[in-house]
């Protein structure tokens, strides 16, 4: 349980650098950006696995890359789910899934991983 609030306060911080530097998405209130960490940490972890395992072969041949736009098909699935985070269009969903993943990438760096 811990380790998942902890993940949605990273997820959020990394919603909130993206909504400062990416145009096209925005939230209303603190809450509606807690409230989009929070969906975004279920939908990752019920939706995104079988959109992985769905879409693995054009993620094969584009060398990873797709993984972008799965990515950020589970932000946008996010900000229809929630009115206060809006996210406009593919771009800004493929902007958003870069920079939440940069700050969760620098975050698991100082955090470390105790599943040892």
């Amino acid at each position: 349980m811990l380790r998942f609030i902890v993940q949605a306060v990273v997820t959020a911080i990394g919603l909130w650098l993206s909504a400062r530097i990416v145009p096209g998405v925005d939230f209303t209130s603190t809450g509606s950006l807690i409230a989009a960490a929070v969906i975004l940490g279920l939908v990752n972890a019920f939706v995104r696995p079988i959109l992985v395992v769905l879409t693995f072969p054009i993620t094969v041949l584009t060398l990873g890359l797709f993984l972008l736009v799965v990515n950020a098909a589970m932000i946008g699935l996010t900000s229809m789910f929630l009115g206060g985070f809006t996210v406009a269009g593919l771009w800004a969903g493929i902007g958003a899934a870069i920079v939440t993943g940069v700050v969760s990438w620098i975050a698991g760096a100082f955090i470390g991983d105790d599943r040892r």
